[in-house]
């Protein structure tokens, strides 16, 4: 069964996919198009105390994430946000950031913090259909 914090980012609806160490999710309220959560399965609540294993599998996951972003949504930068406030498992906010609007799947955010930090709090949160829709377009370009 998937840690608290998986579950409370929607698991098994927002899920696109999973290394042995990590699951990418869709992030439910989306500041920017396509924000995810990077999620480690462990039951770790920091990141030092994730297994060695844990640190090397981002090697494979981190170029997957943005190479899917990238042909899902497109980007300029991308900014991973460590918080682990609220929900306490080991856990990255994946923010594709970009000038504008980008949209896709019927969705359309705004970055609003752009060039700045994000602004996390002014977010789109889509209705369930247009969720499962963009679930499927980064699920579709997930390589590999």
């Amino acid at each position: 069964m998937p840690n608290q914090t998986i579950r409370n980012f929607g698991w098994p609806e927002t899920h696109i996919a999973e290394t042995d160490h990590w699951m990418v999710l869709l992030r439910p309220a989306q500041p920017t198009l396509g924000a995810l959560v990077l999620a480690a399965k462990s039951d770790a609540t920091a990141w030092g105390a994730l297994p060695a294993a844990a640190h090397a599998d981002l090697g494979r996951v981190i170029p997957a994430v943005e190479t899917m972003l990238r042909k899902a949504v497109g980007y300029e930068k991308i900014n991973y946000l460590m918080l682990m406030m609220v929900d306490p498992h080991v856990h990255f906010h994946v923010l594709p950031r970009y000038p504008g609007s980008h949209e896709a799947e019927g969705i359309e955010v705004p970055d609003a913090g752009w060039p700045g930090p994000p602004a996390l709090g002014q977010a789109v949160t889509p209705d369930a259909d247009a969720r499962t829709r963009l679930v499927a377009r980064l699920v579709a370009a997930w390589p590999g």
